[in-house]
């Protein structure tokens, strides 16, 4: 089995451009020698008895990749630090993974003061600093002509042999925290070999030497690094990547580079169609988009206006389970997993596996209540654990299976459908469902860029529905009823009560709805909320007066509601 350094030191003597960044240009040769020298500082820093673990707190900057690469060839594990984070939190994912040294800038410099991360001030190391290219320049020159990297590792100092410098496929190369949309983020391990292994999976795509992948989506983020760094790096294809995410840049930045690949996570894809449309947005070299989480009607848009073949799917940082699309699946449909693995639906509570889904007239779901269930893969391969957090590892591994976390649901012809995470479950009159499902209805009304289904506490229904609706124009109660009354396959409990108008959603680093923000909001924000008191679908302003009744009423009900 390969390992993730083996693929990058194949590209060791390559003068094929590897990276475009804004101005800079940089040849894959060049990408490993710089790679080599960080490893070398890494290994001088190493210390014995502590997890060889490095932080990396930056925006998509060259320095990152180089980190990742160097902590391949070390063979160190990148703890990918999620810049949008503060305080006791951020301190604590530090902490959570033993960091041994951080690597950030000035401004990730700025958050980290004064926190107790573990980290002692002088290993926050600054990629902007003249200390920082000193360090590199000492270690480059510590040891010339010796070490399995051309000269750079000092092992002699390290007190490291050549084989811990040979990494096996076991070896740990990434932390990656979960996204934290529904809970606490936990820090996946990503072994050398599974990277190497998901590597090898770009021709799918269409990832060939003379490709132009267009990384935007964060690095600190599994999707960033499987699903284009790490495929690029086996194909030898050049990698333009920016600093942020902007869906008024992305265009121009495909044509600029010439892009042919586009990866994406979350509500990508509805950012970038809700800017304005232009003639000719077709004409340009993208050909493929791949990612997870689009809505359907956004997979549709998108292949029309840029002229691109678009390839959804789902799967998480965890790795064990994949599903794709393949000819004759369902528009909202997620697929079906790889032939060989045994993905199925089952009940949570009882383990028992649920019903098939059953629909009726318009594609309405009719069994939610029985057919919804957690996805699951009935063996545990793939997932590699949790760094440090046994708890999170018993949660998801359970009678020799490997439990996602999300729900589903799965129609009679085998194809899978995403119901959302096991936190957007709602409960309405005694029947469940799903937020997915309701997301999926809401995304069709015209204008909505971005939607969010979510629970809050109802004294006489246990929950209600409530939405957050990022509109590009004016909200129309009358149209929003009209268009309500009109899809059929909206269930009698799963119209919202509540319609929150965002000017911009909430969102996590990776795009996603942050749904424990809006939760804990309620109707209780600055946004103009319209509700329907009655339950008939007409809706009215939420009033001052009927939101402090409405607080009034959660301060006795809700007092144990879980937000």
């Amino acid at each position: 089995m390969a390992t993730f350094a083996e693929l990058i030191r194949a590209r060791a003597g390559d003068e094929h451009p590897g990276l475009l960044f804004e101005d800079e240009r940089y040849a894959w040769s060049r990408l490993v020698r710089e790679a080599e020298r960080r490893a070398a500082m890494a290994l001088g820093l190493r210390e014995p008895g502590r997890p060889f673990h490095i932080g990396v707190l930056l925006e998509n900057v060259p320095e990152y990749v180089l980190w990742i690469f160097a902590a391949a060839l070390a063979g160190a594990a990148v703890v990918g630090i999620n810049p949008t984070r503060r305080g006791e939190e951020l301190a604590g994912d530090v902490r959570h993974t033993d960091c041994l040294f951080v690597v950030t800038d000035s401004a990730g410099h700025g958050l980290l003061d004064g926190l107790k991360t573990g980290v002692p001030p002088d290993r926050v190391l600054r990629v902007d600093t003249p200390r920082y290219h000193a360090l590199l320049a000492r270690r480059a020159a510590a040891a010339p002509g010796t070490g399995p990297y051309g000269g750079t590792a000092d092992a002699s100092r390290t007190g490291a042999g050549a084989e811990d410098l040979a990494p096996e496929p076991g070896d740990p190369l990434l932390l990656l925290f979960t996204s934290g949309s529904t809970g606490a983020p936990k820090a996946v391990i990503c072994g050398q070999g599974r990277l190497a292994a998901i590597a090898e999976r770009g021709g799918r795509f269409g990832i060939g030497r003379d490709s132009v992948t267009y990384l935007a989506m964060p690095l600190f983020h599994g999707n960033a690094i499987m699903a284009n760094l790490a495929m690029a790096t086996h194909a030898g294809a050049t990698v333009a990547m920016r600093r942020r995410f902007s869906a008024s840049g992305f265009l121009p930045d495909v044509r600029r580079y010439g892009v042919t690949y586009f990866n994406y996570v979350g509500r990508a894809l509805a950012y970038i169609l809700a800017t304005p449309e232009r003639p000719g947005d077709a004409d340009n070299p993208l050909q493929t988009a791949f990612g997870t989480e689009a809505s359907a009607r956004d997979l549709t848009e998108f292949a029309r206006r840029f002229g691109a073949r678009v390839i959804e799917g789902y799967g998480s940082s965890e790795g064990a389970i994949t599903i794709s699309k393949v000819p004759g699946t369902p528009s909202d449909a997620l697929g079906v997993p790889p032939e060989g693995m045994d993905v199925a639906v089952h009940d949570p509570e009882t383990g028992r596996e649920c019903p098939r889904a059953r629909f009726g007239d318009g594609g309405r779901l009719l069994n939610a209540d029985e057919a919804i269930g957690e996805i699951v893969r009935r063996d545990a391969t793939g997932f590699e654990g949790y760094y440090d957090n046994p708890e999170a590892d018993d949660l998801r591994l359970r009678d020799g299976w490997y439990w996602s976390g999300d729900l589903g649901y799965r129609d009679a012809d085998g194809y899978f459908y995403f119901a959302g995470r096991d936190a957007d479950r709602l409960r309405v009159d005694g029947e469940n469902f799903a937020a997915a499902p309701v997301e999926r209805i809401l995304s069709r009304f015209p204008g909505t860029v971005m939607c969010a289904v979510y629970a809050v506490p109802d004294s006489r229904t246990g929950d209600q529905v409530m939405a957050a609706l990022e509109l590009d124009g004016g909200f129309d109660p009358g149209a929003f009823t009209a268009f309500l009354r009109a899809q059929a396959d909206l269930g009698t409990k799963w119209a919202p009560m509540f319609v929150r108008l965002v000017e911009e959603m909430p969102l996590t680093a990776t795009n996603k709805a942050d749904r424990r923000g809006l939760r804990r909001d309620r109707w209780e924000c600055a946004d103009p909320v319209w509700w329907s008191p009655a339950r008939d679908l007409r809706y009215v302003p939420l009033t001052g007066e009927a939101r402090l009744a409405l607080g009034e009423e959660f301060a006795e009900f809700g007092r144990g509601y879980l937000l």
